[in-house]
């Protein structure tokens, strides 16, 4: 199916809706899905953004201008999964726990404003990943359009951009829970430390990048074409000191690079 055909269809889903609330991250895909939504539906499209220690302040920024941008009304919610030892204990379905409490704060939030869809930013290629906030958002109704129109993040990321949107080529963001090899318990000191380490990273102007965390060991993560560069042309000594002022004992650089899911291989 042709891009634009898949651009129409996703706006069809809203004109049915008549008025939905959007699960916003700021993401580059709930943006494109604020977006849409806004474009046909207007102030009977609203975004949401849960904020918690798992979400850097630096994207509830980037969530903020970018609602503003579009024009649609934003809303901001408090989401309390750090007091689920489910979450915390940080077991294989952690993001089952995280999505529960997400949609379990949103849908209430939907009913009493009047609004009978929750939509979120899932994608068609999330489903072929390891994905349990998926079956949790499911479970409490909310609705993937995009997912629904078959539309691929490079699809996202190709619409964005045609439809003038400057973010369209946003690096990845998931939680940063998502930095901790599985079973080890996460903490607000931990997702600070990690966060502070990815912003600094983030400032010397490195950006696709991730701080993976184990015990008191930060893993540097960078595309494995940037390694390089990064070694020759960033002062270590400084990065070193930085990282153990932030509370890491070690920091060591991944030689085989940044790649997406990492920490779901021992699943497989």
């Amino acid at each position: 199916m042709m891009l634009v055909e898949k651009l129409e269809q996703l706006k069809a889903i809203f004109a049915q809706m008549n008025q939905a609330l959007i699960a916003y991250s700021g993401g580059v895909d709930s943006t494109l899905v604020a977006k849409v939504a806004y474009d046909v539906l207007g102030d009977r499209a609203l975004a949401v953004t849960a904020v918690s220690p798992s979400l850097l302040p630096e994207e509830l920024e980037d969530a903020k201008i970018q609602a503003a941008t579009i024009g649609i009304p934003h809303q901001i919610i408090a989401t309390h999964e750090m007091e689920n030892p489910n979450y915390t204990s940080n077991p294989v379905n952690r993001c089952y726990f995280c999505k529960s409490e997400l949609h379990d704060t949103l849908k209430p939030l939907a009913v009493e404003m009047g609004y009978p869809y929750v939509v979120d930013g899932v994608n068609a290629d999330d489903l072929h990943d390891y994905r349990p906030g998926i079956q949790a958002a499911k479970e409490r109704g909310a609705r993937s359009p995009l997912a629904e129109v078959g539309i691929t993040k490079a699809e996202v990321r190709q619409i964005s951009q045609q439809l003038g949107l400057p973010w369209w080529d946003k690096p990845a963001q998931p939680c940063l829970s998502s930095r901790f090899p599985y079973g080890e318990e996460i903490t607000v000191a931990k997702l600070q430390r990690v966060g502070r380490a990815e912003i600094f990273l983030r400032k010397l102007g490195w950006q696709n990048l991730r701080v993976r965390s184990e015990g008191d060991t930060a893993r540097i993560e960078l595309p494995p074409e940037k390694i390089k560069d990064f070694v020759l042309s960033t002062d270590l000594n400084t990065v070193v000191t930085k990282f153990q002022e932030f509370g890491f004992i070690y920091v060591t650089l991944d030689l085989e690079g940044y790649s997406s899911g990492k920490l779901n291989r021992v699943l497989k």
